[in-house]
């Protein structure tokens, strides 16, 4: 008893030593993407102690789910939560928009710190020109309802968009949108002015490496040492395609008038497993892409077009999902397989409790508690192992 009460206690310090180092790539604000279309997940409250001992304090919802909501009282967590596109005819309804901001957003204020709202998904690089059509009058009466209930100052209104919204991005300077879609993007842009909110991308490297692996070099993709490419009406140099790709953004939107607006990175990452025709989908890949990605965000490196502003982005994702439709990958991008161990190695170090915790025990208003009852879990953890 008394050597394994040694061991405890020398884990403890051990624990103690690395609480303010482990992962502090992810304290410095990257975000991450949490999706729930699997029926394996570990309940809300578990996954809210499992993000407090990673430090990650930023999280994206792609719905206003209460349960996740509620376990995350007081956590301290930054959270996204999402309409989705089958919300948006009835989000131009100024009494609809309010009645949902009141249902799910106002209740949770200011114990769950719920900072933005993304109206649709993905929304203009579809076909549907009627959903189109709705986007931007769905963010303008749901930023309405937000200011009427005041509460525009500590949630923004925003939307995500994928990387088909551009005609051109590359080099980089010559970023353009599609002509086809100007209508509905050159208001959008006015609109995220008006009301100073970003404008988010969903970019993965990923699918131009497996649509092109011949063409497309690997260390390029993945961040790896390589010599990069040259933005010849800059002559910056790009030693990784994201960094490109967000830069290619900042150029389309300036094309349309706008040097106001900040670009964020919504969805990026990796699948650590794919169908046989997806070339590239391997742990070992998504271990460089994210782990090489989270070091440069450690560093708060900024694009070469934008080497003050450090990139901000929401890695996807937090777990496999195993509902998700279409190709194998698509069920593989987690860091994590749902019983909280990791899918590969990038250096994230967390906790997953075998059992829920109430959202008052992952309080982290006070640091103290909140590591007190981390080091308890870990000391049970240990006991019971």
């Amino acid at each position: 008893m008394a050597m394994r009460l040694l061991a405890l206690f020398s884990a403890l310090v051990l624990l103690l030593t690395l609480s303010g180092s482990v992962v502090r790539v992810l304290s410095l604000g990257v975000g991450i993407n949490y999706g729930q279309i699997a029926n394996n997940l570990p309940s809300p409250s578990r996954v809210a102690f499992l993000l407090r001992s990673l430090n990650i304090s930023r999280v994206k919802l792609y719905d206003a789910d209460p349960n996740v909501l509620s376990a995350f009282s007081n956590s301290n967590i930054d959270f996204v939560i999402g309409l989705g596109n089958e919300y948006l005819l009835n989000m131009t309804d100024p009494i609809k928009a309010q009645n949902w901001i009141e249902q799910y957003v106002q209740p949770y204020l200011p114990q769950t710190k719920i900072t933005c709202v993304t109206v649709g998904n993905e929304v203009l690089s579809g076909n549907d020109t009627r959903l189109m059509s709705y986007l931007l009058p769905a963010m303008q009466t749901v930023n309405s309802a937000l200011v009427n209930l005041g509460l525009s100052k500590q949630v923004y209104v925003t939307t995500a968009h994928s990387l088909a919204i551009l005609a051109y991005s590359f080099p980089p300077s010559s970023g353009a949108f599609r002509e086809d879609l100007a209508e509905y993007i050159q208001p959008l842009l006015n609109f995220h002015s008006q009301i100073n909110s970003p404008f988010l991308i969903n970019a993965y490297p990923y699918f131009a490496y497996k649509d092109n692996p011949d063409q497309v070099p690997l260390n390029y993709v993945l961040f790896e040492p390589n010599p990069g490419t040259t933005d010849p009406n800059t002559n910056l140099n790009y030693d990784n395609m994201l960094y490109a790709q967000i830069d290619a953004v900042y150029s389309a939107i300036k094309a349309m008038g706008h040097t106001d607006i900040q670009v964020k990175i919504s969805e990026t990452g990796w699948p650590s497993k794919g169908d046989p025709n997806e070339v590239g989908a391997t742990p070992e890949n998504a271990g460089l892409y994210n782990g090489n990605l989270l070091r440069r965000i450690e560093e708060m490196q900024g694009t070469p077009a934008k080497p003050s502003v450090p990139v901000d982005i929401y890695v996807f994702a937090l777990f496999n999902e195993d509902l998700k439709p279409g190709p194998a990958s698509e069920r593989n991008y987690g860091l994590y397989y749902p019983d909280g161990t990791p899918v590969y190695n990038v250096g994230l170090q967390g906790f997953l409790p075998q059992m829920d915790f109430s959202a008052a025990k992952i309080n982290t208003r006070n640091s103290d508690l909140s590591t007190l009852s981390l080091l308890v879990c870990f000391i049970a953890f240990l006991i019971c192992a």
